[in-house]
């Protein structure tokens, strides 16, 4: 396979591994919401470090340019959806197989969470990892995993891999 055709495959599996990401991220959200009927529960106790806790996330990355308006509300689609095709085109200007892929778990989380945004007016976050009271992570849900996960990757590997430069 020539360089060309690898690089056109890595970002047909990017885009496969994003679409999977905002599937798997919905359906977690639909079991969480109808079936387990968790924002009426308030919290389901699942395992001593690792709870089902129901929480509406009105902003950003850690509650930041919080939406306290309809207005707000849309803005932050708007502006969320302008990063998201940011990243889109990012990934499609990549050649790197393992940015590629750290790129499409930053897409697909945010079009999962852009959706819910638009839908419901918020973001649903119900995974609550814990350590007793102490709780390293705020509330989230599997589209803020992926995020975080996929600019981790990006950022490890920004600082510390090197490509090895063509002869």
């Amino acid at each position: 396979m020539t360089d060309s055709k690898q690089v056109k495959y890595y970002r047909r599996i990017g885009l496969v591994i994003a679409f999977l990401i905002f599937i798997l991220d919905q359906a977690s959200k639909f079991v969480v919401m109808q079936l387990l009927q968790l924002p009426s529960r308030g919290q389901i106790e699942l395992i001593p470090f690792f709870n089902l806790t129901w929480a509406e996330n009105y902003g950003v990355s850690m509650g930041f340019l919080t939406a306290s308006s309809e207005f707000q509300r849309w803005a932050l689609v708007a502006l969320t959806g302008l990063i998201g095709f940011a990243v889109f085109i990012w990934m499609n200007r990549e050649k790197a197989k393992w940015d590629i892929i750290a790129l499409s778990m930053v897409l697909g989380g945010a079009l999962g969470n852009i959706v819910d945004r638009a839908r419901l007016g918020y973001v649903a976050d119900f995974a609550d990892l814990h350590i007793g009271d102490f709780r390293p992570f705020l509330i989230f849900n599997l589209a803020d995993a992926s995020i975080s996960i996929g600019v981790v990757i990006l950022l490890a590997r920004a600082l510390l891999i090197r490509e090895k430069k063509a002869e």
